[in-house]
């Protein structure tokens, strides 16, 4: 271990103490300075981020906790600790509704299936022919993560079709609310899972008129993809052992 780094460890050690004392005499804002300060010296500590993010959050400073949930979101995902990374991305959202994870959750996808192509940019991708598609687009270039955050924001009502040359999938929305999905043979929960590992080839969307029934429940539709992201984690180190 070098100097350098025994000093920078020591430094992120002297300011979590500082920061603790700070707290305890009711200076959170006092503290938070303090923190800053060392993550500018150390921007990629965990620790420091951590404590960052509970003072922010315990002192109602929501902007600034979801801000470091997603930078810790990132350092967690370098670290391939996917669990942690996955609860810092729901943390975010909760925090400040109006973030996107749509990135974050592309990154863990990644991260954890790096041998996944992508189809090239400009490669023509067959798309089904519908009189009624609100919008449509290429996996390589826009994430299913991000076509659901569109919808849910615009509210939508209708089907996701996503399709490459060896998967296909539906998911279906209420309102924006994801509410039920088809893979092959599987539905609901088990086909969301698949589908959610839909890396390349090409997705659109039909609006509908009525609702569809629901299949799907989940607290939001950021629970239910990292909660789906997670159990497929859990299904592939299973089936590594």
């Amino acid at each position: 271990m070098t100097s350098d780094h025994k000093e920078a460890i020591g430094e992120v050690e002297t300011a979590l103490l500082d920061a603790e004392l700070f707290i305890k005499y009711g200076s959170p804002d006092r503290a938070m300075k303090r923190l800053k300060t060392a993550l500018e010296r150390s921007p990629r500590s965990i620790p420091l981020r951590e404590r960052m993010r509970e003072i922010a959050a315990s002192h109602k400073h929501a902007e600034e906790a979801a801000r470091h949930c997603l930078a810790l979101a990132s350092l967690y995902i370098e670290r391939d600790d996917f669990d942690a990374a996955h609860d810092r991305l729901l943390e975010a959202k909760q925090l400040d509704n109006r973030i996107s994870i749509a990135t974050g959750l592309e990154a863990i996808r990644r991260a954890r299936h790096p041998e996944a192509k992508t189809q090239p940019v400009g490669k023509p991708i067959a798309k089904r022919a519908r009189p009624t598609v609100s919008f449509a687009g290429d996996l390589s270039l826009i994430s299913v993560f991000d076509a659901v955050q569109a919808i849910e924001n615009s509210r939508l009502t209708g089907v996701l079709a996503l399709t490459n040359e060896t998967q296909s999938g539906r998911v279906f929305f209420n309102d924006g609310q994801i509410v039920g999905a088809e893979s092959g043979k599987q539905t609901a929960h088990e086909a969301f899972r698949q589908i959610v590992e839909i890396t390349a080839g090409s997705f659109d969307f039909q609006k509908s008129g009525e609702s569809f029934p629901v299949t799907i429940e989940a607290a939001s539709n950021t629970n239910l993809i990292l909660d789906s992201l997670r159990q497929v984690d859990e299904e592939s180190v299973s089936g590594n052992r």
